[in-house]
C-alpha cells in the first residue's frame, strides 16, 4: 500500500488545496516573507557562532600586524575646484 511513499500526483493534491486555500495573489507575498526570516534566521545563528568565540584566541590577534580597515585613510587634497561665480562667468564669455 505504502511502497513508494510520495508519488508525484500526492504533491499534486496538496499543491492545488494550498492554492485554494491560500490563493495565488497571497503565496509570492508568503514566499517573500518566508525568505526574509530566513535570512534573518542565518545572520543571527551567525552572530551566535561569532560570540561564542572565546576572546582569549581574540586578543592575540590584536598584536599581530593591523587590518587596514584599523588604520586611517590619508586625507585627500582638491585638485581643479572650480567656484560658482567662475562657472558663470565662463558661461557668459561664450
Amino acid at each position: 500500500m505504502l511502497r513508494n511513499g510520495l508519488e508525484p500526483w500526492h504533491l499534486l493534491v496538496v499543491l492545488a488545496v494550498i492554492i485554494l486555500l491560500f490563493g495565488s495573489k497571497k503565496l509570492p507575498e508568503m514566499a517573500r516573507g518566508l525568505g526574509k526570516s530566513m535570512r534573518i534566521l542565518k545572520a543571527e545563528t551567525k552572530a551566535l557562532r561569532e560570540d561564542d568565540v572565546p576572546a582569549e584566541g581574540t586578543a592575540q590577534n590584536t598584536t599581530a600586524a593591523s587590518t587596514p580597515a584599523d588604520q586611517p585613510r590619508p586625507a585627500v587634497s582638491p585638485v581643479n575646484v572650480t567656484k560658482a561665480d567662475e562657472t558663470n562667468k565662463s558661461a557668459t564669455n561664450i
